[in-house]
């Protein structure tokens, strides 16, 4: 690549930056494609460079890809051309047709196609893919056209026999373990001894890896076998390490669903990973028959009802609707607790009031405050919807799109009244419900699940 056209994409002051190897790295990426080439030798030189860029290279970078890597426009003219002067009854339509798709191929596509086929290649365009996603968050080039190159990959190579489930136990290996200990960000571990209360007896773990990434599962579910629902995540993650196994259980409470690499974003293998766990343990397990989750409310408070409190006005849920949800006389004792210079606003009362995570010791407020918040947090999950009508809650939309059901008994009122949990979610939890017929509804959509293999720990290649 040129060191002008570098300066016409990003500017001299970026231009600068092409010494650190942005145009090594690009040209590395350009070989790939080329005939005869040693491609792990150009793989390496690529896998070498790539961590060295800034992040601000690495935005150059993109865009150069974008650019610089990109079908001809001299060498589609002549093809336009012939395909417009042919009839499409034409006996050489098809060809035509066949020619133009030939050459409108991405070259990027290709390139990271061959990256794919090195050892260590998936992973690194995994990690590429999750670079290309975090920059496009402040990037001012559309780096989508790239994006899609990487997930059309992607849902190639993540289906049917490049998958297999596999469950993690105290047999596992001690990384394995770990992988999944230091992964687990909905319910953070401090030490890998709290993985011992999530093994065994009636816990389950199970992880989705794939073929060419034996030693580094893409997506985990942490599982625990309950008699009927659990609403609290204590009575899950607090409970004794050493306790036996339960003899009567009839549910799967799905606790923790986390998805290890950021790159399969939007790949729905939470959704195959379900699948094949329902499907297990209702094979293996007997007497298991019901199905749900006990999920968090991310955003609940911060991004949602804190700024309708604080006047937000492009949620179902207006400022001046929330004190209806609260009966006269609490609504009077909440403006009792405003600040000592007096709020006469119920909103701000409120809010000052939640903003203090102390309300969730006190039996009084708490009886005060536990339906119409609960109301508010059921609206929440399954009424509010962002620009493209998907629940706008991030969870909710998760296993809504999955096909689980939500209704105002599965809001669990302090189910998480941690600090963490208030800060996010006011200490609410969700039990989203997978249905029987949602096992027929999934099997329909991804038809190769059946053949998804199951491997146990000692079949693992060492």
């Amino acid at each position: 690549m040129a060191e002008s056209s570098i300066s016409t994409l990003v500017g001299d002051r970026e231009a600068r930056l092409r010494e650190k190897g942005t145009v090594r790295l690009l040209e590395a990426f350009r070989q790939m494609d080329l005939e005869g080439t040693d491609e792990g030798k150009v793989f390496q030189e690529i896998r070498s460079l790539y961590p060295t860029l800034a992040e601000e290279e690495k935005e150059i970078f993109f865009a150069a890809m974008l650019h610089e890597v990109e079908v001809s426009k001299d060498g589609l003219s002549d093809l336009l051309k012939q395909l417009l002067a042919t009839d499409h009854n034409d006996s050489e339509w098809p060809k035509r047709i066949s020619d133009l798709r030939d050459q409108i191929q991405s070259p990027r596509l290709n390139i990271f196609r061959k990256i794919s086929h090195q050892a260590g290649g998936l992973k690194f365009l995994l990690d590429l893919r999750g670079d290309i996603l975090s920059t496009q968050r402040f990037s001012r080039t559309d780096l989508l056209p790239l994006d899609r190159d990487l997930v059309l990959l992607f849902e190639l190579l993540f289906q049917g026999g490049f998958l297999y489930l596999e469950e993690i136990t105290f047999d596992s290996s001690y990384r394995q373990i770990e992988l999944i200990k230091n992964s687990d960000l909905v319910h953070p571990m401090a030490n890998i001894e709290e993985m011992g209360s999530r093994l065994g007896n009636d816990r389950r773990c199970f992880a989705l890896y794939h073929r060419l990434m034996p030693y580094e599962p893409v997506v985990f579910i942490e599982v625990a076998l309950t008699k009927g629902i659990v609403r609290r995540i204590s009575d899950i993650i607090d409970a004794d390490p050493e306790r036996p196994g339960r003899g009567d259980a009839d549910t799967a409470m799905f606790y923790s669903i986390n998805n290890t690499q950021q790159g399969l974003s939007g790949l729905r293998l939470g959704k195959m990973l379900i699948y094949r766990v329902v499907d297990s343990l209702k094979r293996k397990t007997e007497g298991i028959d019901t199905f749900a989750t006990l999920s968090p409310m991310p955003g609940f408070w911060k991004g949602y009802f804190a700024p309708v409190l604080e006047g937000r006005t492009d949620f179902l849920l207006k400022p001046q609707e929330v004190s209806s949800y609260f009966p006269g006389r609490h609504v009077r004792k909440i403006l009792e607790h405003a600040p000592s210079e007096g709020v006469a606003d119920f909103n701000r009362a409120l809010f000052s009031l939640l903003s203090d995570g102390s309300w969730a010791g006190d039996d009084d407020w708490k009886k005060i405050l536990e339906s119409p918040l609960t109301r508010i947090a059921h609206l929440y999950v399954s009424r509010e919807k962002n620009r493209e009508n998907k629940p706008l809650n991030s969870v909710a939309n998760f296993h809504m799109e999955n096909g689980a059901t939500v209704s105002r008994s599965n809001i669990n009122f302090l189910g998480n009244p941690s600090s963490r949990g208030l800060r996010d979610s006011c200490g609410f939890m969700v039990n989203y419900i997978y249905t029987a017929g949602w096992m027929n509804q999934i099997k329909g959509s991804f038809r190769w699940l059946e053949k998804l293999e199951i491997r146990s720990i000692f079949s693992r290649n060492r």
